[in-house]
């Protein structure tokens, strides 16, 4: 077994980055966690995480009341949903930045 963690930082300001765990066996993917964390208001934010908490790949949008929306990944396994995950964050943080920001209360 294999345990692997690293922060990734998305923007040069490094106000956006990525937290990413996981736990490899024989060259296959047996858990992790990819978590998008934003700078905001002094304070790192969880905005979307995907993780294989409960025993299968989904994705949790989160949102600044502390509500979350949990969506299953329907990929094939374990190794095609951390890839897509690291995927989908690296290229859509923005996106996801914005949303929570307007949902963030004045």
């Amino acid at each position: 077994m294999k345990e692997l963690g690293f922060l990734y930082f998305l923007s040069t300001e490094r106000e956006d980055r990525l937290r990413v765990e996981a736990v490899k066996e024989h060259g296959a993917i047996t858990s992790f966690t990819v978590q998008y964390e934003a700078l905001l208001r002094g304070d790192w934010q969880p905005i979307v995480r995907y993780d294989t908490a409960h025993g299968f790949a989904h994705k949790d949008l989160l949102h600044p009341d502390g509500t979350g929306e949990k969506q299953p990944l329907y990929l094939p396994d374990y190794n095609m949903a951390f890839t897509y995950a690291i995927q989908d964050l690296k290229a859509a943080w923005r996106w996801y930045r914005m949303g929570y920001e307007e949902e963030m209360p004045i």
